[in-house]
C-alpha cells in the first residue's frame, strides 16, 4: 500500500536576516585568536581542521545547509513529523527520570494556534538559560506520549533582539560544518558568523571588474556570505560555485605560470641517441607493438631530443596496455646516449614486477645474465651489456650495496625500485629521465626528489593506468604533456563481467570454489577496512572472518588492506602471487601493483561504493593470464542511479569511455566509495566534476597569463595573493 500522506501544515516563511558585516574589519589574516571570546582550546580545535586565520574560517564551507526557515503552526503538529517551531515559552520546569535519574527539562512553548510540550534530557543547564515568557524557535519530531504531542529539540534558539541577533541555529537555512572532536555546531557556526561580520568587508575582490562580467560569477564578499548565510539554495550555490572558481583558477595560474617557467627557463639534457638501439629493441621483441604503442614512443623519443625544456609528460593506459614497453624504450634511447634513467614504483610487489617485465621483454636479445637484483643484456652494437639494478627496502645488505656502487659510478642504466630510490646513500650521477609508475601514489615531494638525484634537471616521465577524462586532461594536468595508449594489444582476452543479485550469492562462492578447483584464485573486494555504523556495507576485516571460518574453510584465504604496514601489505601481496593463497579479500589498495595471471575472478561486493574508473582497475587485475577470466558486481543498493553505473561497467570494456560516463554520472559531485587513506586533494572548495567551472576558470587564466605572465600588473595583485595563498597552503599540505 502506498504511504499515507502528511497532514496539511500551516507554513510561514521566516524573513531571512544576513549577516551585517562591520565597516571597520579587522584584517581577515590574523589568526582565529583575533575572533572575539575565542579560548586556545578552539583555537587548537580549529587548527585540528586546518583553519589557523580568520581567512580560514571565512573558506571553510559548509559541507550542506538544513533549510529549517518554514515555521509551522503548533495546531497542525502531528506524530512522526519533524518541525520548526516558534513561540513563547509558557512554562518551565525541571525534573529527573529513571534510575540513573538523568536530569530533565520540560517547558511548554506556544503560539497563536495551541501549546505542545518541550523536552530535553541531559541539559540542566537549560534551566539556568531559559525564562518563562522568551522567545524561543525550535526545531525538533513531534512523538506521542501518553496521549499528547512532545517535542524533543534538536536545535533551538532564543529571540532576544531579531535585528542584532538573528536566530544561527534554527529558524533560517543553517549551515552545517564538519566538525572536530570538543568543537559543537552551534559554536562553530557563532565563530563563521562573527568571522563574516568582523572581518568580511576587508577581504579584497581578487576579480578585476572585466573578469566578473565576463564570468557572471557573484562579487567575492557576497559569495562569501551566502555560501555560509543564504536567502535561498539557489544564493548558496552561487556562492559556492564563485569560491570553487576562484579556487581553480588560482590553481590553473600556478600550473600555467609552472610550465610557461619551465618552457623557458629549465635547462634540460638533449638525449642524443642511436636510433638503431631502439629500433632493434622495437624489432626484436617476439609480438608487434600496437600503434598507440609506436605513437607514444616517438613523442617521448622527440621531447627528450630537444632537450629544453625538460619533458614533462603523463603517459597513460589501461592496465595491460604496454606502458612499461614505451618507458623501456625511452630508457634504451637514454642509455645509448651514455645516461641513466629510474623507475619508482609504490610497492615492492609492482617494483619487482617492472623488473621481471623488463627481463621478459629483453629476452629475445644476445645473452642475457640476470640475478635477483640485476639484469645485464648485450644489445648488438654495443659495446657493454644493458643493466638493470632492483633497489627495495627488502633488498639484501650485499646486493644493496653492489647496486649502490654500480649506480653511484654510473654503470646502472636503469634502477629499479620504490621509496627506497629517493633515500641518503642513492646515487646516479647521469640520471637524465626519471619515471614514476601509478604517480598519484606518490606525493609531490617524492617525485621532486627522485628528479633531483641527477646533475641536471632529468626529463619526468609519469605512468598511470588511471584514465583521465578527456574534458578533464587540460585543466587538471596543464602542466604536462599527456601520450595516451588507447588499444590494448591483439590477443587480450575479454573479462566476463556480470552483475550479481543478491540472492545469488551463494552461487557467486560456489563459481569461486569451481575456479579455485581448477587452479585458479580470485579477488574479493570490500569498500571498507573495518565495518561502520553509518555505513551498511561488508567490511574486509570481517568478511575475511566469515568467509574463512564460514564459507572457505578449507581454503587459504588472505586479507590485504590500507592500514597494514607497507612491509605487511608487500607480504602479503607477494604470498598471493606466489600462489600461497587461493583467495585474497583486499580493499581498494589492489587498484594498482599486483599482476597475478593466475587470478581469473575479481568479485566486487558493494561495488555501488565505487567509481566506474576505480570499478575498471578492479576488473583489470584479473583476465592477465592465458585462462577466462571474470568479474562479479555484488551490490545491495536499490538505487537507479547504481543500476545504472553497473549495467555502464558490464557492457563497457573502453576504460576512457568509462571514465566520460562516470564523469557525467558524478557531476553533481555524488561521489561513491569511503576514503581510507585519508589523502587530502589540493581542491577543498571545488568539485572535480564541476566541468564548466573547470573551463572557465582555464580559459580565464591562460587569458590573464597570456597578457601578464608575472601577475604584475596593479589590477591582478590581489588575484596574485589568492594564488600565492593557495600555493603555500598546498606546500603546507605535502611537507605534512
Amino acid at each position: 500500500m502506498p504511504p499515507e500522506a502528511a497532514p496539511p501544515v500551516r507554513l510561514r516563511r521566516r524573513a531571512h536576516i544576513p549577516p551585517n558585516p562591520s565597516a571597520t574589519p579587522g584584517n581577515p589574516d590574523d589568526t582565529v585568536a583575533a575572533i572575539r571570546r575565542l579560548d586556545a582550546k578552539t583555537q587548537a580545535r580549529l587548527e585540528s581542521l586546518g583553519v589557523h586565520t580568520v581567512r580560514d574560517l571565512l573558506y571553510m564551507l559548509p559541507r550542506t545547509h538544513d533549510d529549517r526557515a518554514d515555521i509551522a503552526s503548533i495546531a497542525d503538529l502531528y506524530a512522526g513529523g519533524v518541525f520548526t517551531l516558534e513561540g513563547a515559552l509558557a512554562d518551565l520546569r525541571s525534573a529527573t527520570v529513571g534510575q540513573r535519574r538523568l536530569p530533565l527539562v520540560e517547558a511548554a512553548l506556544r503560539d497563536d494556534t495551541g501549546t505542545v510540550e518541550l523536552q530535553w534530557f541531559g541539559q540542566a543547564h537549560l534551566t539556568r538559560t531559559l525564562r518563562v515568557g522568551s522567545r524561543l524557535v525550535v526545531t525538533g519530531k513531534a512523538e506521542a506520549k501518553q496521549g499528547r504531542l512532545v517535542i524533543s529539540p534538536s536545535e533551538y534558539e532564543i529571540i532576544t533582539n531579531r535585528d542584532r541577533q538573528p536566530p544561527l541555529n534554527t529558524g533560517r537555512i543553517v549551515p552545517v560544518y564538519r566538525l572536530t572532536q570538543g568543537m559543537t555546531a552551534r559554536s562553530l557556526r557563532s565563530l563563521t558568523w562573527q568571522a563574516i561580520v568582523g572581518f568580511l568587508k576587508a577581504v579584497a575582490e581578487t576579480l578585476p571588474a572585466d573578469a566578473l562580467r565576463r564570468t557572471g560569477l557573484p562579487p567575492l564578499q557576497d559569495a562569501i556570505r551566502d555560501a555560509h548565510y543564504p536567502a535561498d539554495s539557489a544564493a548558496a550555490d552561487r556562492g559556492r560555485r564563485r569560491l570553487a572558481f576562484d579556487e581553480i583558477l588560482a590553481f590553473q595560474l600556478a600550473i600555467l605560470g609552472r610550465r610557461r617557467h619551465r618552457e623557458r627557463n629549465a635547462a634540460g639534457v638533449p638525449v642524443k641517441y642511436h636510433d638503431a638501439t631502439v629500433r632493434g629493441f622495437l624489432d626484436s621483441l617476439p609480438f608487434t607493438p600496437t600503434g598507440a604503442q609506436m605513437r607514444c614512443v616517438d613523442e617521448i623519443l622527440a621531447d627528450i631530443a630537444r632537450g629544453a625544456p625538460p619533458m614533462s609528460r603523463l603517459l597513460q593506459g589501461e592496465v595491460g596496455s604496454g606502458k612499461t614497453l614505451v618507458a623501456l624504450a625511452a630508457v634504451l634511447a637514454v642509455m645509448s646516449s651514455g645516461h641513466q634513467s629510474a623507475l619508482m614504483a609504490p610497492t615492492e610487489v609492482l617494483a619487482e614486477q617492472h623488473f621481471a617485465t623488463v627481463g621478459r621483454l629483453l629476452d629475445s636479445l644476445e645473452q642475457p645474465l640476470q640475478q635477483d637484483n640485476m639484469l645485464s643484456v648485450y644489445l648488438p652494437g654495443r659495446p657493454r651489456p644493458f643493466t638493470v639494478g632492483l633497489l627495495t627496502g627488502s633488498s639484501r645488505a650485499r646486493a644493496r650495496r653492489e647496486t649502490l656502487r654500480m649506480a653511484s659510478e654510473g654503470h646502472l642504466d636503469l634502477l629499479v625500485g620504490t621509496h627506497a630510490l629517493i633515500q641518503d646513500g642513492v646515487a646516479l650521477p647521469n640520471l637524465v629521465l626519471a619515471i614514476t609508475d601509478e604517480q598519484h601514489r606518490f606525493g609531490v615531494a617524492q617525485r621532486t626528489a627522485l628528479r633531483g638525484q641527477g646533475a641536471e634537471q632529468p626529463h619526468s616521465l609519469m605512468m598511470s593506468a588511471t584514465p583521465i577524462p578527456r574534458t578533464l586532461q587540460l585543466t587538471l594536468y596543464g602542466d604536462l604533456d599527456i601520450s595516451t595508449i588507447d588499444e590494448l594489444p591483439p590477443g587480450r582476452r575479454e573479462i566476463l563481467t556480470r552483475i550479481v543479485p543478491q540472492d545469488k550469492r551463494r552461487a557467486a562462492y560456489g563459481f569461486l570454489r569451481q575456479q579455485v578447483a581448477a587452479g585458479r584464485q580470485a579477488f574479493i573486494i570490500c569498500p571498507l577496512v573495518e565495518e561502520s555504523d553509518k555505513l551498511d556495507v561488508r567490511a574486509a576485516v570481517a568478511e575475511h572472518q566469515r568467509l574463512s571460518a564460514e564459507v572457505f574453510p578449507d581454503l587459504r584465504v588472505g586479507l590485504l588492506h590500507g592500514r597494514l604496514s607497507s612491509r605487511d601489505k608487500d607480504k602479503v601481496m607477494r604470498r598471493f602471487r606466489d600462489g600461497e593463497l587461493d583467495i585474497l579479500v583486499a580493499t581498494a589498495v589492489v587498484e594498482v601493483g599486483i599482476d597475478v595471471p593466475n587470478a581469473t575472478v575479481m568479485l566486487i561486493d558493494g561495488a555501488d561504493r565505487f567509481g566506474l574508473s576505480q570499478l575498471h582497475q578492479f576488473r583489470g587485475r584479473v583476465g592477465r593470464g592465458s585462462h577466462r577470466s571474470y568479474c562479479l558486481l555484488m551490490s545491495e543498493s536499490e538505487s537507479e542511479r547504481a543500476r545504472e553505473r553497473l549495467a555502464a561497467l558490464e557492457a563497457t570494456r573502453d576504460g576512457f569511455k568509462l571514465a566520460e560516463i562516470d564523469l557525467q554520472m558524478r557531476h553533481e559531485g555524488d561521489i561513491f566509495g569511503t576514503s581510507q587513506s585519508g589523502d587530502q586533494t589540493v581542491l577543498r572548495i571545488a568539485n572535480l566534476f564541476d566541468q564548466d567551472l573547470m573551463a572557465l576558470a582555464r580559459a580565464e587564466a591562460a587569458q590573464i597569463i597570456e597578457t601578464d605572465p608575472e601577475l604584475a600588473a596593479p589590477q591582478h595583485a590581489d588575484i596574485a595573493a589568492a594564488r600565492d595563498r593557495f600555493l603555500q597552503r598546498v606546500q603546507a599540505q605535502i611537507s605534512d
